[in-house]
């Protein structure tokens, strides 16, 4: 009985990790091209955190990030290299959170925390901190749990080897 519990159990887990993937990719996708598809405004997004410094690395970062992002949210979607793609998802997303946390303490003075909105650079336009701030920790989650072995179903390759 308690061997078909974790049976049953593993399936849940494992079929509700597929939309999982998916909207990892999706959100990866979607953040991506509204960066690609408006070079200039990413550029100055990238610069307000003063992280880069020279020009041409400042520049090839505006330019390939966008599409990097892409490119592995859709090996999420398409379940090729799931665990190497979300591996690098969560290895962009914790110094992109912590971009955006030191950015809205350097903001934060008379404004409430969490009442602080600025253009973080995600593509999504102005956004309140705490909101972005629990977006991103989801979204780590969900990578980590990508990563350690879970969302199987509906892969045209899980791992690369």
């Amino acid at each position: 009985m308690k061997a078909d519990r974790s049976t049953k159990s593993g399936r849940i887990a494992e079929l509700a990790e597929v939309p999982a993937r998916w909207l990892l990719g999706l959100v990866f996708i979607w953040m991506g091209l509204s960066k690609a598809l408006q070079p200039v405004e990413f550029l100055k997004s990238v610069r307000q955190y003063d992280v880069v410094h020279g020009t041409l690395l400042l520049n090839s970062i505006a330019a390939a990030l966008p599409w990097f992002e892409i490119i592995c949210g859709g090996l999420m979607v398409a379940g090729i290299a799931v665990r190497g793609s979300a591996l690098v998802l969560a290895g962009l997303l914790v110094p992109f959170t912590w971009m955006v946390l030191h950015r809205a303490l350097a903001l934060h003075s008379n404004v409430p925390f969490c009442a602080i909105q600025f253009d973080c650079g995600c593509g999504s336009g102005e956004v309140f901190v705490c909101r972005k701030l629990l977006e991103n920790a989801i979204l780590i989650l969900v990578s980590i749990g990508l990563v350690c072995g879970r969302g199987r179903k509906c892969c045209v390759r899980y791992e690369l080897v």
